[in-house]
């Protein structure tokens, strides 16, 4: 899906700085920070900061239903002799879960690292018990490469992640 293509329920976009505020309420929704490492209580004004302060080297999406940003995600570059590789991360609305979103950001993100960014490594961690996302992500071709063990705190626990990749030859 390219930029402004519409699906039936919402359309893919760039994030622009303008979307500060519904950016920052989206990612302080209880479902996203459980599973990112978002900290409770940013501000709006810290998620602004973050989106002025992007470079070439993030590629940063939002998914838009009816003007009401309900998902976003990111590739950011690796620099030096990892410049093939970039980190991935998505969060979808709590309320708009199982309505594939996260897959067509996910897409969007895999077709932007093959066709236009000519990066060969899309990385991630994602939370053990997250089956949702790592069966998305295993239906993109990311691949487990190991589980960080004791790796976040999260609501009170550390938790364990598991680390994946897609490799591009």
């Amino acid at each position: 899906m390219t930029e402004g293509t519409p699906s039936p329920t919402f359309r893919i976009r760039a994030a622009r700085v303008v979307d500060w505020e519904a950016i920052a309420a989206l990612m302080s929704q209880p479902g996203i920070r459980s599973g990112t490492l978002r900290l409770p209580y940013s501000t709006p004004e810290q998620t602004r900061k973050w989106l002025e302060g992007l470079s070439e080297d993030n590629t940063v999406i939002i998914a838009e239903r009816d003007d009401r940003i309900v998902g976003m995600a990111g590739l950011h570059r690796n620099k030096g002799r990892r410049y093939h590789s970039a980190m991935l991360g998505i969060s979808v609305d709590d309320n708009h879960r199982g309505e594939g979103i996260g897959k067509a950001l996910l897409t969007a993100l895999i077709d932007a690292a093959d066709n236009w960014l000519g990066i060969s490594r899309i990385e991630l961690t994602v939370f053990t018990d997250n089956e949702a996302a790592i069966a998305l992500y295993r239906k993109a071709g990311f691949e487990h490469e190991g589980t960080h063990r004791a790796y976040a705190l999260r609501n009170g626990v550390l938790a364990d992640v598991i680390a994946m990749a897609r490799i591009r030859a």
